[in-house]
C-alpha cells in the first residue's frame, strides 16, 4: 500500500511539473503576440517590473532548484516549446562575411546535408534567438561558424550576423508592406595560429 501511495505522489508531482511547463510556455507565447489573443507586454508591466527584467539575474546554487532543473531536462518537459505541440518558431537568420589575407570577401550562410539536419538548424536557430543569455549566444554562433569556416580555408576573419524574420501581419500585407529583418547581435571572430597550422 506504501508503495502504491509512493508512485501515486511521484505521477501527481510529474504531471504538477508538466502542468506548471505548459502553462509557463503558454503565457510565454501569449505576452511575446504570438497568438491571436491579444496582449500588450509593455501597457501590463509596471515600472519595477520592467527595472527587474533588464538587470542581470545571478547564478542559482540552490540544490533544490539545480535538482528540479535536472529532472525537467530529463523528462524533456523544460524544451523550447513546453510539453505539447510547437507553435510555428520565429525565422531567424546567420549570415557570415568571411574575410580573406587579400581583402576579399565571400558570404554563406550554414549549410547542412538533410533535410532533419535542416530542422535541427532551424531549431538550434530558434533556441539562439530566444535565449536571453549573451555568452550563450556567442558560443553557439561561435560553433555554427566554426563549422562554416571549413568551406572557406583561406579566410582569416569571420563577420557572422544573427537576425530575425518580421513577417507583415495580414492589414500590413494588404498594403504592400515586404518581410524585413531585425538585427538581434553581430559577432567578429578571427583564425586562430594553431587553427591555421591544421
Amino acid at each position: 500500500m506504501r508503495r502504491k501511495n509512493l508512485c501515486l505522489a511521484w505521477l501527481a508531482l510529474h504531471l504538477f511539473f508538466i502542468a506548471a511547463i505548459s502553462v509557463r510556455q503558454l503565457s510565454w507565447l501569449i505576452a511575446n503576440g504570438l497568438t491571436i489573443i491579444p496582449f500588450s507586454r509593455v501597457a501590463s508591466e509596471s515600472p519595477n517590473e520592467k527595472a527587474s527584467s533588464t538587470t542581470a539575474k545571478p547564478a542559482s546554487s540552490n540544490p533544490a532548484k539545480q535538482l528540479l532543473v535536472g529532472y525537467l531536462h530529463c523528462a524533456g518537459i523544460e524544451g523550447a516549446y513546453g510539453f505539447f505541440a510547437p507553435n510555428v518558431p520565429e525565422n531567424y537568420k546567420l549570415a557570415f562575411e568571411f574575410h580573406n589575407q587579400d581583402a576579399s570577401s565571400e558570404y554563406d550562410l550554414p549549410s547542412v546535408d538533410s533535410r532533419a539536419a535542416e530542422l535541427r538548424l532551424g531549431s538550434l536557430l530558434d533556441v539562439i534567438g530566444r535565449s536571453d543569455s549573451e555568452r550563450y549566444r556567442r558560443i553557439l554562433i561561435r560553433m555554427l561558424t566554426s563549422a562554416a569556416w571549413e568551406n572557406h580555408p583561406e579566410a582569416v576573419s569571420v563577420h557572422a550576423v544573427f537576425g530575425k524574420l518580421k513577417l507583415p501581419g495580414p492589414m500590413q500585407f494588404e498594403r504592400g508592406v515586404t518581410p524585413s529583418y531585425e538585427f538581434i547581435a553581430a559577432y567578429d571572430f578571427e583564425r586562430s595560429a594553431d587553427s591555421k597550422s591544421k
